[in-house]
């Protein structure tokens, strides 16, 4: 997994609310269990139309939202099922972080497992950044920096954000929870060894 330390990048608006996991990625585009390549499915039917055509009036289709790495959203963001794939098609994409006033819980907790970063911003703030892009017309980029848990933009927008130590660890390292958990293989394996050596003691 990549780890995050600091990230600028332009970003894109999407300025809904309750953009739920199947819209992220709907459930026909579920049969594989590679973490890539779901990037040219993410926002399937917002992004398409029924003949398979780009939506223009699709928020992610405007030419201010290329190469966006930085995804500004609504509140509630990731709610309705528990899939990982949501954030694995969000960062197959190229998004890196994703800023709104709230997520659904396990789509917060997925998004950490696999590198792409949640920040929590006030709806004030959220929504300044909704009207700073529009402003900027598709030339607005955003620093997302985890070390000190800030976000800014380089002309007035400056923000602080919470992110508990133990995630923010694990993204700055860029580690799973497999990963997490190998950091204490030797001790484990002690462990282990412990047990085994006890049960022979008992058996003798």
């Amino acid at each position: 997994m990549q780890p995050f330390s600091e990230h600028s990048g332009r970003a894109a608006a999407l300025r809904r609310a309750n953009v739920d996991t199947d819209q992220i990625i709907p459930k026909q585009f579920l049969k594989r269990i590679e973490r890539t390549g779901f990037g040219p499915s993410l926002f399937h039917d917002w992004r398409y139309r029924s003949d398979g055509t780009p939506n223009p009036d699709f928020e992610l289709n405007r030419p201010e939202a290329a190469g966006a790495t930085i995804l500004i959203a609504g509140a509630n963001f990731g709610c309705g099922s528990s899939r990982e794939h949501a954030p694995w098609a969000l960062a197959d994409y190229g998004f890196r972080a994703i800023i709104a006033p709230s997520y659904a819980d396990i789509f917060f907790g997925n998004c950490c497992q696999n590198g792409l970063l949640p920040v929590v911003l006030a709806p004030l703030q959220v929504e300044e950044l909704f009207d700073r892009a529009a402003a900027a017309a598709g030339w607005y980029r955003l620093t997302v920096d985890l070390v000190h848990r800030r976000v800014r933009d380089g002309q007035g927008f400056d923000a602080g954000f919470e992110m508990d130590d133990y995630r923010r660890e694990m993204l700055l390292q860029g580690l799973d929870e497999i990963g997490r958990t190998l950091l204490d293989e030797s001790r484990i394996a002690a462990f282990e060894r412990g047990r085994a050596l006890a049960a022979e003691q008992v058996s003798a």
